[in-house]
């Protein structure tokens, strides 16, 4: 009972970080932390949507296909995290002003936040949503590194997104990926080093 509380706590904390980096650090500036977020904000773009609903409206498709292919367990958690994250940048887009210092503080607030929510999420067995789903069973398919498959997809809305919105946007994307990622991987590393002999506890449980 304790490791499940333990688990779904993370996994909302790590949800609601992801949100915070979109809407408050990125959105504003139209730069995707993803490819799901890049999607996101060619809708609101083009159709005025919210930003919050573009971004489950981006999800939902390839969490039905999740089902499938990752089981209910990953499903229900990533609906979880994608449906918080959602939610999160619904509010924080109507309620909370921007408050611009410069973009490349943003950038690195951005991509801080969002590489600590998304490795928060990863820890908890759930994924960010997005493009994550369909990099995995086109990976799967194709036995191909599934790293290559998403960041190939990404990269593909990054440049549609600049091109519809600001070509400078995939310069800023990239960048943001670079870090983010470098900062999910140092907590993916820290739940492995730092956190064995918890985790070991758990298991034993």
């Amino acid at each position: 009972m304790q490791r499940l509380l333990a688990t779904y706590t993370c996994l909302l904390f790590g949800a609601v970080l992801q949100g915070i980096s979109m809407s408050l650090f990125l959105f504003p500036h139209s730069i995707p932390s993803g490819g799901a977020a890049g999607l996101a904000i060619l809708l609101n773009h083009w159709f005025g949507l919210s930003l919050g609903f573009s971004l489950w409206l981006a999800n939902i498709m390839f969490l039905l296909f999740a089902l499938k292919y990752f089981g209910y367990t990953w499903t229900f958690r990533t609906i979880l995290s994608v449906a918080t994250t959602s939610t999160t940048v619904t509010f924080i887009t109507a309620h909370v002003p921007h408050l611009h210092v410069h973009l490349l503080v943003d950038i690195a607030a951005g991509a801080l936040f969002f590489g600590i929510g998304v490795g928060l999420l990863i820890r908890a067995g759930a994924s960010s949503g997005g493009m994550v789903i369909p990099a995995l069973m086109i990976a799967s398919y194709k036995r191909w590194s599934p790293g290559k498959v998403m960041m190939g997809i990404n990269l593909f809305i990054f440049l549609f997104t600049a091109l519809v919105i600001d070509k400078r946007i995939v310069i800023y994307a990239i960048i943001c990926q670079f870090f983010s990622t470098n900062i999910i991987d140092f907590i993916y590393q820290l739940k492995f080093q730092r956190l064995l002999i918890l985790s070991a506890n758990w298991r034993r449980r």
